[in-house]
């Protein structure tokens, strides 16, 4: 896998378009970059970027992002709600993928020598990167913002770790780190009291209060035995946040930052939230997401809004995520798009998909073409899918029957089994079309020379052996589908059985159907060891599939006979 970081610039201009154009333009111009998102805010004078790409493309990227922002804002001229130190007040890199949080240190500090060499900025480092304990937080670098780094910088106990010693005026400070995923979250309030919405900020944040006699705002504040105020602990481990009125919206926000997702999942700082405004006679009225968020942190949402509604969390993926946004909010200031929002999803390369993307009759289309794939092997992993689909759905209408609500859990569960097998069975459809193109790839490798021949000959047995392993794994996944379907046949909804028949009918021809595909591919391989254990194994798996539907179809027709 090759190593992806993900880079958000904050970048302080939120209302100038073509300011915040150009600076995105010269991001973009670096090749590989694949910018994901771009989040103006107009009362908070912020934008926030999001791109990613390999280590190198992204140190590039973002240096041309800060220069062209050096060049375009004056941040003394600046006001906005958002604190802010700099034209990009700070740059975090986060690892997404195939690169360690060490490595991404390592890249963030070419960055901030980058810009501070070439850029005269003063750059401090925080989060992992930081050279000073003091400088993990960024809130203690960004403390009384812009208007007081000139004084700052100019003792001894605020040194940049690259960078002038003097305030550059014009482009001010800026923090460059590398940090863990953090989700910036706003929640709103039917209130336009900024002190009301700091008092729910101060209740849900890790940080808490200062304790005062007798719990009032005015009370004098209450000291340790060395002299140091004491906190009274908020409720969201690993969650900063502030209360700010928003005149663009006309609502008071509670503003977070959830730095620990594991420790503070998404929909319980949301709760904590509505709870401290309902003991405070507000009312949380929806939420707003600042850039992207990972698909899990919206599934795992979804699920606790269903589970408190007692209902199936096994139905699909974009169901789950529909009831999240409702149950949060998030359309609540502005349409909320998945597919814009969602990092995965932006992520996705359509093009290796390209079979699971289309319609039933365009699929229909391109199985009936000239094209010698997709074939037997797509489709019977698309009966698969099929069959597994059925199973589910018998499950979630089973969870949802009147009289059964004391087996709605069980019946979750076997549906969330269920999705995991059709998502399996889905992407099979497109690996086996993969497969069968690898083998014509390698095929045409060139066989002038007696080591190019060598080569090609091992290249067509490796891919051969895969256009084997994939309808193996269809084969394999579809058998385990058999005790699921069996369980909806005898406890579900009678009023499906004849769904669940369809079901094991789906998934026998699915075995069937790949096994075929498995002996055919098995007929040009010279390992016939590695053939001849294959060719048993799924012989097995075919009469266990038989027996499966056989004993699923006469429990269909002995309760259709009962009922009938």
């Amino acid at each position: 896998m090759k190593p992806l970081i993900e880079c958000v610039p904050n970048f302080s201009e939120g209302k100038d378009m073509q300011v915040i154009q150009q600076i995105t333009d010269a991001i973009r111009s670096v090749e590989g970059i694949k910018l994901l998102h771009v989040d103006p805010g107009k009362a908070t004078n912020r934008t926030v970027v999001t791109f990613v790409g390999e280590p190198a493309q992204v140190v590039e990227a973002a240096f041309r992002g800060i220069q062209k922002a050096a060049e375009l804002i004056d941040m003394s001229k600046h006001k906005g709600e958002h604190p802010r130190m700099g034209a990009t007040d700070v740059c975090p890199l986060i690892p997404i993928a195939g690169i360690t949080m060490e490595e991404t240190v390592f890249w963030s500090k070419k960055l901030a020598e980058k810009v501070g060499n070439e850029l005269g900025i003063s750059v401090f480092l925080y989060e992992y990167s930081a050279t000073d304990i003091r400088w993990k937080n960024l809130a203690q670098i960004r403390a009384g913002e812009y208007e007081k780094m000139a004084s700052k910088l100019a003792t001894d106990d605020f040194i940049p770790d690259f960078g002038p010693r003097k305030l550059n005026e014009k482009s001010g400070v800026t923090a460059i780190g590398a940090r863990d995923f953090l989700i910036a979250y706003n929640v709103n309030l039917n209130t336009t009291s900024e002190k009301r919405a700091n008092s729910v900020a101060f209740d849900v944040r890790e940080a808490g209060r200062i304790a005062r006699e007798g719990s009032t705002p005015g009370g004098k504040i209450l000291k340790d035995d060395q002299g140091n105020s004491i906190k009274i602990p908020g409720k969201c481990k690993g969650v900063k946040g502030i209360g700010w009125y928003i005149e663009e919206y006309g609502i008071a926000q509670v503003s977070m930052n959830i730095t620990n997702v594991n420790l503070s999942p998404l929909h319980e700082v949301f709760e904590a939230c509505c709870q401290s405004a309902h003991d405070r006679g507000m009312r949380v009225t929806g939420s707003e997401l600042v850039g992207l968020i990972p698909l899990q942190i919206l599934i795992d949402a979804g699920k606790y809004f269903l589970w408190k509604q007692r209902r199936s969390t096994g139905i699909a993926e974009a169901e789950i995520l529909k009831i999240a946004i409702k149950s949060l909010g998030l359309d609540e200031l502005a349409p909320f798009h998945p597919k814009e929002r969602i990092i995965e999803y932006l992520l996705e390369d359509l093009n290796k998909k390209p079979l699971i993307q289309m319609n039933l009759a365009a699929f229909a289309d391109e199985t009936a073409s000239e094209s010698m794939a997709p074939g037997g092997g797509s489709i019977s992993a698309y009966l698969g899918s099929l069959g597994a689909s059925l199973a589910t759905m018998v499950a979630n209408l089973s969870a949802q029957k009147k009289g059964w609500e004391d087996r709605w859990k069980s019946f979750s569960d076997w549906a969330e089994k269920g999705q995991i097998m059709k998502q399996k069975l889905l992407d099979l459809v497109d690996e086996d079309t993969a497969s069968f193109n690898g083998i014509i790839d390698a095929m045409r490798l060139p066989k002038s020379t007696d080591d190019e021949k060598t080569a090609r000959k091992n290249a067509i047995e490796q891919a051969t052996k895969y256009a084997v392993e994939v309808p193996l794994q269809v084969m394999k996944i579809s058998l385990s589908c058999f005790e699921f379907i069996e369980n909806m046949t005898t406890n579900g909804n009678p009023n499906s059985i004849t769904d669940a028949g369809v079901a094991a009918l789906s998934c026998r021809s699915a075995v069937w159907g790949a096994f075929l595909n498995v002996k055919v591919n098995a007929l040009g391989l010279e390992d016939k060891t590695y053939v001849d254990q294959i060719l048993a194994e799924g012989e097995k798996m075919l009469a266990e599939a038989m027996n499966w539907e056989q004993k699923i179809i006469k429990q269909v027709h002995e309760s259709l006979d009962k009922n009938g």
